[in-house]
Order: C-alpha cells, then sequence, then structure tokens
C-alpha cells in the first residue's frame, strides 16, 4: 500500500469521533471509506461530519500519526484495511465492520476459520482447566482459537492453543505497543510469533473501561462461533455472547455445577438458546461444515488473480484438476514450511496461497504446523 494511502487509512482511524458506523456511512454516501478526500468541506458537513471532524481528517494529531507510522515500520506490524485481502472476511460481515485494523503477526490467521473462547477473569480451577483442554483440542483440528488476552479463561485458551502447536489470535482493548494486562507480556510475544494481535485503536491507546466492548465485537464478528466456558451473570463474556447472536454465528456454553456462581451466565445463555456442550468434539461437530462454507467463501478471494474457473460444488475433483494447487502442494513438501517460503516458491499471491491452503487443510491434503508452518501430507489429490 502506498504510504499515502497508509495516511489515509490513519487519519481516518485517528479522526476525533468517526466510528465504524460513520465509515459504513461514508461507504454507502461516497462509494468507499477514503472518499473523503474527494469531498469539499461544505459536502462533508452536509453528510454530517462536524468540523472538529473534518480538521481531523484534513489535518491529523501529527504525534500520534508519526507514532503509527513507527509502529508500522516493524516489519512484523500491518495495518489491515477493508480492502486489503487479510481483511478477516466474516468481520466484513457484520453490520458496521471496522474500516481497518492494526495487527501485530501473522494475517494470514485472520483468513482462517476462528473460535472464540471467553470466560471469567477469575475463572475456577475447573474452569481453566476446562478452557485449556477444549482450546488444544480444537486447534488440533485447525480452528484458529481467538479471545481477548484478559486473565482468566482468556489467557488459559490461548496458552493451550500455543502449547498445541495451534494458532492463536487476540484482540486488544488498547493500543498494540503495550500490553494489558502488562503480566501477559510474555504471552502476546508467544501470540504473536504464532498467530496474531490485533486492535481496533491506534498505537498509544490505554486501557480505557469503553474500549473492551468494542473489542468484544471484533472477537465475535471474526469467529465462526463463541464459546463461553465460564460466566458470572455480570460477565462481560455473556456480552460477547450477545453480539455473536446478533451477528448470526454460533454460541456455545459448558454447563456447571448449580452452586458454582460462573455457571449461572452458561446456565442462562443455554436457556436463551446457546449450544450446551460437554466436550471439544461437540463444538467441533457444530463447526464443520460452517467452516466448509467459510473455506468456500475464501476462494472468491482468488478471483482477481486467477481464471475463475471454480468448482464449488466438488472441491476435491477441483483440486485434482486445478494446475495452480498442484503448484502449490509441490511448493509445500512433506517438510514444514513456513508460508512465506510456500509463497516464494509458488508464485502465487498471499491471498491465494492463504485460501488455497485452507481449502487443502480440510481436505486433509496438508498438515498445518506450529509457526504457521505446512506440510504436505501422504494423501495426494
Amino acid at each position: 500500500m502506498a504510504e499515502s494511502a497508509v495516511d489515509d487509512w490513519l487519519a481516518l482511524m485517528l479522526a476525533p469521533g468517526i466510528g465504524s458506523r460513520t465509515c459504513s456511512q461514508m461507504v454507502e454516501a461516497f462509494g468507499h471509506a477514503l472518499a473523503w478526500r474527494e469531498q469539499n468541506d461544505r459536502t462533508l458537513r452536509d453528510f454530517g461530519l462536524s468540523a472538529a471532524q473534518i480538521r481531523g481528517l484534513r489535518e491529523p494529531d501529527r504525534e500520534a500519526l508519526q507514532r503509527c507510522r513507527r509502529w508500522l515500520e516493524d516489519d512484523r506490524h500491518h495495518l489491515v484495511t477493508l480492502d486489503d485481502a487479510f481483511y478477516p472476511p466474516l468481520l466484513k460481515d457484520i453490520a458496521d465492520p471496522p474500516p481497518a485494523l492494526f495487527v501485530a503477526g501473522q494475517p494470514d490467521c485472520l483468513l482462517k476459520p476462528q473460535l472464540a473462547i471467553v470466560g471469567s477473569r477469575n475463572a475456577s480451577p475447573g474452569g481453566l482447566d476446562h478452557a485449556r483442554s477444549f482450546a488444544a483440542t480444537l486447534a488440533g483440528t485447525g480452528l484458529v482459537i481467538t479471545s481477548g488476552l484478559a486473565a482468566g479463561v482468556d489467557a488459559a485458551a490461548h496458552q493451550a492453543c500455543l502449547d498445541a502447536g495451534g494458532s492463536t489470535v487476540a484482540v486488544a482493548g488498547t493500543g498494540l505497543d503495550r500490553v494489558y494486562p502488562a503480566r501477559h507480556r510474555e504471552l502476546a510475544h508467544r501470540i504473536r510469533a504464532q498467530g496474531a494481535l490485533i486492535s481496533l485503536f491506534p498505537p498509544g491507546t490505554e486501557p480505557r473501561p469503553g474500549n473492551f466492548p468494542v473489542r468484544n465485537r471484533i472477537i465475535s464478528g471474526m469467529s465462526l462461533g463463541t464459546l463461553v466456558v465460564e460466566a458470572g451473570l455480570r460477565s462481560g463474556s455473556l456480552i460477547t455472547a450477545r453480539l455473536a447472536s446478533e451477528q448470526g454465528r454460533e454460541v456455545f456454553a459448558i454447563p456447571g455445577s448449580v452452586h458454582n456462581p460462573l455457571a449461572r451466565g452458561c446456565h442462562r445463555l443455554i436457556r436463551d438458546g446457546a449450544t450446551l456442550v460437554e466436550t471439544a468434539e461437540d463444538v467441533a461437530v457444530e463447526l464443520r461444515p460452517l467452516a466448509g462454507q467459510l473455506a468456500q467463501a475464501l476462494t472468491a478471494l482468488l478471483e482477481d488473480n486467477r481464471t475463475g474457473h471454480l468448482d464449488t460444488g466438488a472441491r476435491t475433483p477441483h483440486i485434482q484438476l486445478d494446475p495452480d494447487y498442484e503448484r502449490l502442494l509441490e511448493a509445500v513438501g512433506y517438510d514444514p514450511t513456513p508460508v512465506d517460503e510456500i509463497i516464494r516458491r509458488s508464485q502465487l499471491t498471499a491471498a491465494a496461497v492463504s485460501s488455497m491452503l485452507l481449502m487443502l487443510e480440510l481436505e486433509g491434503h496438508v498438515a498445518a504446523h506450529a509457526g504457521g508452518r505446512y506440510s504436505r501430507t501422504h494423501q495426494g489429490p
């Protein structure tokens, strides 16, 4: 992305009082989130922007802009915009998706099927065990485990996923130049190496109570479903579950003892229609067809780069006949290989490789390994 375009996206994110809803309205009114550049001030006032908001777009805070630019100088840091091939496809489908995300780590994780695992910050030992067990098992099925880096269930799910060799995504309620809570600094480093940290908030943003409900909307919006492990009746996890339901996503809840106050939130969710689950396999069975649908939807990302002869009705024959898939499999080989090396060998685009690897993994032709690496299985197309 050109530096001028990056600055325009940053200006949009830094402008006071301009959030996801206003950006969606801009897209509807002008055709694109950055179309404000071509509008005069009077048009923007008629649209509904205040003088301070227009000034923020035209003359973004210099210190904040420089802070963002410095953060993006790191090769592991990315600004993933609505126009970017790595923008999470399910997140794009929610009402008023955020115009851009700050991402530290491996942005290709955002294209894979995700399951949100959330729960109490003060979880019981049994609740933490459930979070670890479900996260490790489901990571082994190829799901990316997504959570909020908070204490308790969130941290347990992230850590178990990493220990199992899976990929995990943490959605922060701060800028990514800081870690909250601070004691999760080492965990955040592991997530960046084996997954991704993402935030709506620019570098320099400190933790504020209002940031976290907004963060929860992103956790549920990126995911096929949300699993609530343990939650009291006033838990923020219930907000995430409600948002998931409103976004048309699956909600799962683990039942607990009637004597455990941290089980009451899960029991309420089950009474309200959430799926009761007792094992990780229960979740996997429910999500498997949805993950397949997502894989099919992701092939649309290839249309600008390929011939468009995809046959979504017969996936295995399609893979057998498609020369791009054959070329990709040759690039993967039988030893665990980083995605960057697969892209270099295959000479396919990053978006194409991410989508095609997902299809091949679901069909059992490749296996995912720790650190975002892939190897070819003995099953061939």
